[in-house]
């Protein structure tokens, strides 16, 4: 027994644990994205009525057909038990109607996360440089520094207007990807197509992903009319925001066919489940449900708007559903909110948003709501009369 290939295993495995593989370069000295929640602190306390403010989540829940649609699926013939459906190809076709492109022009992706990640991982290789108008959304930052690039930020005069001449001005022969939320969390500012050609046109080498996560709250015309006329030009989408699916994961971009072959290299065509392929199938298939949400949303922006400046606050509305509101005491506002049950977003360590937190905007009588608590804090603060 002392020669087993047992004893002998054992010791061989004491020594390997001794060593730890070291991660690629590009990843050793990355921090990890730092999302802060407050599902926390609203599960403790379940008797309140809790706003979940800080993660521009739908306030209301989805279309009563994505619930029906959910619950025929799980109760139907095919279960749990069986892999999703490859290409999420049902869903492709509901996309085409919905978007006016063909279904070949998309692909579905779990959460838009995974749309900016793989293009990052398709397109990037170590000391390519990424152009990204600062502050913006981080997470796709992180995922472009996996793939060793070089961010460079685009600092506006004003944060919250799109500087199309000082982007152009930063577009050089390295440039190999530009990042546009558009748009922009957190500030707002927003491209309109015709920039956004312009951009394209100034940077053939490279790809322009532009993020519209949040522009169906906009009403203002989309990036997708780009896909046709120029192959460098990528847009990612989600469920998460207008569409009160944020727990499901799924999103999808639309680009050109040259585009979604080589996208489709590293594409896991299985990776998006099937309850979230059902639930996005009837989702587009309400668009007068969501469209009530869309109004709903701005009228509230304008009412929390009104109330800000009636109070002297500094308040820059979106063309999303979120808004920037500026404090003094950032900081012991935005706890004394939460202990009111309405969370937000300290977006004051972001480039040029010092002061600043973030809300997103739901119902009219939840914002009716949300001021009247936000006015408490602000009047036992001292800080409004």
């Amino acid at each position: 027994m002392a020669n087993s290939p047992a004893k002998k295993l054992g010791k061989s495995l004491k020594v390997v644990s001794r060593y730890f593989a070291e991660p690629s370069r590009s990843v050793r000295d990355l921090a990890p994205y730092d999302p802060v929640s407050s599902l926390p602190r609203i599960l403790e306390r379940p008797e309140m009525e809790h706003f979940k403010l800080d993660w521009n989540e739908c306030t209301i829940p989805p279309s009563p057909k994505v619930r029906r649609a959910v619950m025929q699926y799980i109760d139907g013939q095919l279960g749990l038990n069986y892999y999703p459906e490859l290409f999420s190809n049902e869903l492709r076709h509901a996309l085409q109607r919905h978007v006016g492109l063909p279904y070949d022009h998309i692909l579905v992706t779990n959460g838009s996360d995974d749309a900016l990640e793989l293009v990052c991982k398709t397109y990037l290789d170590p000391g390519d440089v990424v152009l990204a108008p600062y502050p913006t959304y981080t997470h796709a930052i992180l995922f472009a520094k996996s793939r060793g690039a070089t961010i460079e930020k685009v600092l506006y005069d004003d944060p919250f207007t799109a500087d199309l001449d000082r982007l152009l001005a930063q577009i050089r022969p390295e440039t190999k990807l530009i990042y546009l939320v558009n748009p922009n969390n957190p500030t707002g500012a927003m491209f309109e197509p015709e920039e956004l050609a312009q951009i394209a046109e100034a940077a053939p080498q490279a790809i322009v992903l532009i993020d519209e996560a949040y522009v169906e709250f906009s009403g203002r015309e989309n990036a997708l009319s780009l896909v046709h006329r120029y192959d460098n030009v990528v847009v990612t989408r989600t469920f998460s925001k207008l569409y009160g699916m944020a727990a499901l994961r799924i999103g999808y971009l639309v680009s050109s066919q040259p585009a979604i072959r080589e996208l489709s290299k590293l594409y896991n065509p299985k990776s998006v489940n099937q309850l979230a392929q059902v639930a996005a199938i009837a989702a587009v298939e309400d668009a007068d449900y969501y469209a009530r949400y869309v109004e709903e949303v701005t009228h509230s922006k304008r009412l929390f708007g009104m109330w800000c400046e009636r109070h002297g606050l500094d308040f820059h509305s979106t063309p999303a559903n979120f808004a920037m509101v500026k404090v003094d005491r950032l900081e012991e506002v935005i706890d004394a909110l939460a202990e009111e049950g309405v969370y937000v977003r300290d977006r004051s360590g972001l480039d040029q948003c010092a002061g600043y937190f973030r809300l997103n905007l739901g119902t009219v009588e939840q914002t009716t709501t949300v001021i009247r608590r936000f006015e408490r804090v602000l009047k036992r603060l001292g800080l409004i009369d």
